[in-house]
């Protein structure tokens, strides 16, 4: 087999951790590839890095492969979702400010309660809350705007800003923004410098929500199948791996690296353990799948994340037939997921759509092996989507 290196770029977050991992660890190795990580400074860094070639794949914000097929964000390249990196793992925080008039009048952080953290929130505003957020397009700003419309803060109640991960902690501490909405470790990060308290984990609005994705462009997967099948295979084996707690240790060191994320393993050990800390005072609590890499068929690119993705930009962005969300919705690529992954053992689902915040208790469903178990996917409001444009 001829070792090919494959250059790819991401964002220094603990969920990069199956593309460190599968290099870290030999996955890459095992499938005779090398893989040339290379950190970005944003998010619209990561983009133009793949869309204009310089890097072959990319850890991917979720909805950036929809919002480039709806024509959103100024580059038209054809990019295709391979596979889901990673279910959760944001962060809703709060800066002092805030944080000391939720105090005043008894609020607990509970860190569980999106209805209860929004009425405390609505009730303390001085006007409408600034949340920073990575990027325009992404599940920050999704859950933000879906939790904001669904409870007393309301639509219009929030204002979005876009600030880079590593820099939001400064950004809270120099009050640009009052609050945010960042993957990990970076709200933690906030935390340990005393710029504020976290809020709610982005799990308590949507328990299964597809973070990272593992993109490339569309035509890159075609001409290179073999390789994108071996890029699918290592990232797999590696999220696999770090699904087993025992990893947990040599994950956090590996990803503690300079070369990666500079921080202390203990930091980034909370986001893998769900074990956070919530604020300078020591508060402590713990989420169950605050951060996932595997279980559940959580690596499976399900076309209705696509579509309730694609239903949610086009109605904040301009009007979009249920027609055009069906055609955007295939960026996430199933096929090619079916087409690659069967050489795994992985079990696969029986459809490539299901009924996003329909599933309340761990549920077994129809596969190709009959083993396949989808765990709890729901919304705090309880609503289901069924892919209807108002």
């Amino acid at each position: 087999m001829t070792r090919v290196t494959v250059p790819v770029a991401y964002m220094p977050l603990v969920d990069a951790a199956p593309l460190i991992v599968a290099q870290e660890m030999g996955f890459a190795h095992a499938e005779g590839i090398a893989l040339d990580l290379i950190a970005a400074p944003s998010w619209s860094s990561v983009r133009d890095m793949l869309a204009f070639g310089r890097v072959d794949a990319a850890h991917m914000l979720s909805p950036v492969p929809v919002a480039m097929a709806m024509g959103l964000g100024g580059v038209a390249t054809a990019m295709s979702a391979l596979s889901v990196l990673s279910v959760n793992g944001n962060v809703i925080g709060v800066g002092k400010p805030l944080e000391d008039r939720l105090r005043s009048i008894g609020f607990e952080f509970d860190f569980a309660d999106p209805a209860k953290a929004a009425r405390a929130l609505a009730e303390v505003r001085q006007g409408p809350i600034t949340f920073g957020v990575p990027f325009p397009f992404s599940m920050h700003v999704e859950l933000l705007r879906y939790w904001s419309a669904a409870t007393d803060l309301g639509a219009d109640g929030i204002v979005i800003r876009t600030v880079p991960p590593p820099l939001m902690a400064n950004a809270l501490a120099a009050g640009d923004i009052d609050a945010f909405c960042v993957g990990e470790p970076w709200g933690s990060v906030a935390v340990e410098q005393g710029a504020g308290a976290l809020l709610l984990p982005g799990v308590a609005i949507w328990s299964f929500a597809p973070e990272k994705v593992l993109a490339v462009r569309t035509e890159w997967a075609e001409t290179e199948p073999d390789l994108t099948g071996r890029l699918m295979r290592a990232v797999w084996r590696a999220g696999r791996w770090l699904a087993d707690p025992d990893a947990r240790l040599t994950a956090a060191t590996l990803l503690s690296r300079k070369s990666y994320l500079d921080l202390s393993p203990e930091l980034i050990d909370r986001a893998l353990s769900g074990h956070l800390v919530v604020s300078d005072r020591g508060e402590q609590r713990r989420v169950d799948g605050f951060l996932m890499f595997h279980h559940g068929a959580a690596n499976f690119p399900w076309r209705s994340q696509a579509k309730w993705i694609g239903q949610h930009l086009a109605q904040y962005h301009g009007t979009r037939t249920k027609a055009d969300i069906d055609v955007i919705a295939k960026v996430y690529r199933a096929d090619l997921y079916r087409m690659h992954m069967g050489m795994t053992g992985s079990d696969m689902p029986g459809a490539s759509e299901k009924v996003e915040g329909a599933i309340l208790h761990a549920t077994p469903v129809a596969s190709a092996g009959g083993t396949l178990t989808l765990l709890p996917n729901r919304f705090f409001d309880a609503q289901v989507f069924d892919f209807h444009l108002d």
